[in-house]
């Protein structure tokens, strides 16, 4: 009995050696795992508690982009990672928000119909409009804007704004934004969609201050409103090419579909006047892509976007007097291309009068044909 009671203490002996083994080994790891756990807390600048919370790294330190958490996370905010970064890509905090990077005041589109609605501007996707961003990736802002919309940031006051692409991309497809200069010159152009009643008010206040204009045109305008047209030529104006149904000419990738939306127009216009049109192109909605450029100028044209513009377009939500100078005046520069549309009743009524404000601020008002270098050839 006695040997029975002896193998039973050594048991029990062994069996809580064993058990304080283990309790040991379990202390031992889990002050190595704590360890190691503050130094690596200690160097990524992250608390347990937001590891706990599942805040990443990037949008643990808002600072870094001078943005809410979610901004400095491109994927949460629908960015590239470098847009996600305004001072990388040398824009203002605010601008690498897409509605601020030049996508909200310059859009404008009209349907089918003739409708006024909202461009694709606002659509703009994963690409900034910097040139830094696009040399970054080795390929130019041009290529990086192709198959998308034209857009802009304004980023100084009197200077022209940051678009898709530079003067001298555009230059290689004869195609204009905006005169590269210092001399306080202003091109004026309106995008006509279909009459309202606005058109005769414009024409008259840019009779009355001797204002060259270029009229884009649509080609339900044309057929719609012959003797307009035979106006705007008589007085000078030149009438440009907005094609015939107003597509986004970007998805056009055969040639002769994008020039039937173009000769469309022209023999609807030399119907009316009885006169050639004038090879001036702007693209519906600013959507565009270097294909499409290619085109336009191997057909002859020249391509016209801009470089100031605002929402003008929505007939039941038209700006007050004091918001439409507020943009106009406040965003105008030397050389600028600025758009206005023919249907705003408030273009219609404040043109005698921003004319007037434009001609105090020192600018002179000359055609596109100037531009170009055709004004000879025009008169």
């Amino acid at each position: 009995m006695e040997k029975w009671i002896q193998r039973a203490k050594k048991y029990i002996t062994g069996r809580r050696a064993a058990v304080f083994l283990l309790f040991l080994a379990a202390f031992l790891a889990g002050n190595l795992a704590g360890a190691v756990r503050e130094r690596l807390t200690a160097a990524s600048g992250v608390s347990v508690q937001q590891e706990a919370a599942g805040v990443g790294d990037m949008a643990a330190q808002p600072d870094v982009a001078g943005m809410g958490d979610t901004a400095v996370q491109p994927e949460a905010a629908g960015m590239s990672d470098t847009a996600a970064q305004p001072d990388v890509a040398g824009m203002s905090d605010t601008a690498a928000r897409p509605e601020v990077a030049g996508m909200s005041d310059t859009a404008m589109q009209y349907g089918a119909a003739g409708t006024a609605s909202q461009q694709g501007i606002a659509e703009m996707t994963g690409t900034t409009v910097q040139q830094e961003v696009a040399g970054a990736a080795g390929t130019s802002a041009l290529q990086e804007a192709a198959d998308g919309n034209w857009g802009l940031s304004f980023q100084e006051e009197g200077k022209p704004p940051v678009a898709n692409a530079t003067f001298e991309e555009l230059a290689q497809f004869d195609a204009y934004y905006a005169e590269n200069t210092e001399e306080k010159v202003l091109y004026l152009t309106f995008d006509c969609g279909y009459e309202n009643g606005n058109t005769p008010k414009i024409l008259e206040a840019l009779k009355k201050h001797g204002v060259p204009a270029t009229f884009f045109v649509v080609g339900n305008f044309v057929q719609d409103n012959p003797e307009l047209i035979r106006q705007m030529a008589e007085e000078g104006h030149i009438v440009g090419n907005h094609t015939m149904h107003h597509p986004d000419m970007s998805q056009i990738a055969d040639a002769a579909s994008f020039q039937k939306e173009l000769e469309g127009v022209a023999e609807l216009y030399q119907e009316a006047t009885g006169q050639e049109m004038v090879k001036y192109y702007r693209p519906p909605q600013g959507k565009y892509s270097e294909a499409n450029l290619k085109m336009a100028q191997e057909l002859g044209y020249q391509t016209f976007f801009w470089s100031l513009a605002y929402v003008d377009w929505y007939q039941d939500q038209q700006p007050t007097k004091e918001e439409a100078f507020e943009k106009l005046l406040g965003r105008i520069h030397p050389g600028a291309i600025v758009l206005l549309h023919n249907t705003s009743n408030t273009n219609g009524d404040i043109l005698d009068e921003l004319l007037t404000k434009w001609e105090e601020m020192g600018y002179s008002f000359r055609s596109l044909a100037e531009l170009t270098g055709e004004a000879d050839s025009q008169t």
